[in-house]
């Protein structure tokens, strides 16, 4: 009836090509087999299946009914109507206890004794039907279509159920398309979505580019699979970490918040469950390459990691980095902060448009207001917007992280002490130039026929002596 090797190698190519089971697709066609005869052969009401045997490629079709309580069935008259008694009491049923009859898919409890004893209400029996071999064009037509469908949906639920278990984690794809902002991921079995809401501001993708996401959701649809990634997620970033920072993989740094403003900056709070090992140095990293390597795949997003801390003021004075704090009274009921910072600091302590201030509020989850020495009231700032009352105050262009803060101030150190040392070291004279020229050409360019060259001003009186003895001689 079958051929074979063209099922076997058909069985093969699924699984391997689109991770369909075998077991899948012969359940599809059983299914289909099913769908065929009782399109061409079956009566109306039938409960037909077929079981298919791969090896052999033989097919069994089997009728099935159900067995149903004598007392509990009513009949249909020659009309094929219910009588208004038998109506009631199907109404009144409970559980649909109360069954109308219908000889194609039901066989009464009695009857059903006399072929199995232990039989019971509810159970189904199954009775051999004929072996056909010949089926029209509408009835193989909707085996195909019943084929088809079946498999399309064992595909889908593998791919889900694939993917599922891959969400919060960081994938990757090509880019396949760019459809009105929203980039569509190419991620192998599945086609991934980032919308523009989920995007880094500023980003461009080409066709075919390399690009990395988070995995947000997996849902299933109509069309299939629907995979929904993030690139402006604050857990995209911390993924990121993890693939870079063994230690936040294995637990031994926790990320204890994230607070992100994607494409321009982000402050990050960690915790060490190991006192020998430094949270904020195991994410920076050896001269800051992991650190590095993440604002890279982020486009150049500025990175300030913070060491958190159990006391408010503590991890509210870090979180305002790299500003330099004099001191933070905190009211823990009403969950705000008074933060005093010095005059050249207050700057760099609201930050461009108030972010660096916006940001450590949201962090730390307290209303911030910085203050001046004086406590005059200069900002104020939740997780959403910054006030900013004093006018005088210009924030920052582009607040750097503390690294480069940090870095900054130790590049600028040697070469202060290296101005002042040539400042020390160079020679007074009217004219500077000219006598430095002079004597390193005469030091760097000896005689060629090896003579002596004269140096410094001894020579020269030398010189100019022997000249007037010689103007007095003659």
């Amino acid at each position: 009836m079958f051929d074979l090797k063209v099922i076997g190698s058909v069985l093969d190519q699924l699984e391997e090509e689109r991770g369909v089971p075998k077991e899948k697709v012969i359940e599809a066609i059983e299914m289909a087999l099913a769908t065929a005869y009782k399109k061409e052969y079956g009566k109306k009401g039938q409960i037909i299946n077929s079981t298919f045997n791969p090896q052999t490629g033989d097919a069994e079709f089997f009728q099935v009914k159900i067995v149903v309580d004598d007392d509990h069935v009513v009949y249909r008259g020659e009309d094929g109507t219910l009588s208004e008694e038998d109506k009631q009491r199907v109404d009144e049923s409970e559980n649909d206890e109360v069954v109308i009859f219908n000889p194609e898919q039901h066989i009464l409890l009695s009857d059903a004794k006399k072929m199995k004893k232990e039989v019971a209400a509810g159970e189904e029996m199954s009775f051999p039907l004929e072996e056909k071999g010949d089926y029209g064009r509408i009835a193989s037509q909707t085996a195909k279509q019943v084929i088809i469908q079946k498999i399309r949906e064992a595909e889908k639920s593998s791919v889900l159920e694939e993917y599922a278990g891959h969400t919060n984690e960081v994938v990757s794809g090509t880019v396949q398309r760019v459809e009105r902002g929203n980039i569509f991921i190419e991620l192998g079995r599945a086609t991934g979505l980032l919308p523009r809401e989920e995007q880094i501001p500023g980003e461009r993708f080409r066709q075919g580019e390399r690009v990395r996401a988070y995995l947000l959701s997996v849902e299933e649809s109509s069309r299939g699979v629907f995979v929904k990634l993030s690139r402006s997620h604050p857990k995209f970033l911390e993924k990121l970490f993890e693939s870079e920072a063994p230690e936040l993989a294995n637990g031994t740094i926790v990320v204890k918040g994230i607070a992100r403003e994607p494409g321009s900056r982000t402050k990050i709070a960690v915790m060490s469950t190991d006192d020998y090992i430094d949270p904020v140095g195991s994410l920076v990293g050896q001269r800051g390459v992991r650190v590095s390597t993440v604002m890279s795949e982020l486009g150049g997003e500025k990175i300030d990691i913070i060491e958190w801390s159990e006391e408010p003021a503590q991890f509210i004075e870090d979180a305002l980095s790299p500003a330099e704090v004099i001191e933070v009274v905190v009211n823990e009921e009403e969950h705000q902060a008074s933060v005093d910072v010095a005059e050249d600091q207050q700057s760099l302590a609201i930050g461009k448009a108030g972010q660096n201030v916006r940001l450590a509020a949201r962090l730390t989850g307290y209303k911030i207001d910085i203050r001046s020495t004086e406590g005059e009231e200069i900002a104020a700032a939740n997780a959403n917007k910054v006030e900013i009352h004093d006018e005088s105050v210009e924030p920052t262009e582009d607040t750097p992280t503390a690294q480069e803060a940090k870095e900054a101030t130790v590049d600028s150190e040697p070469v202060q002490e290296k101005s002042e040392s040539e400042t020390t070291t160079s020679p007074s004279s009217e004219d500077d130039s000219e006598p430095q020229t002079e004597g390193v050409e005469s030091q760097e360019k000896p005689s060629e026929e090896g003579e002596e060259v004269a140096e410094g001003p001894e020579d020269e009186k030398e010189v100019t002596e022997t000249t007037d003895d010689e103007v007095k001689n003659s």
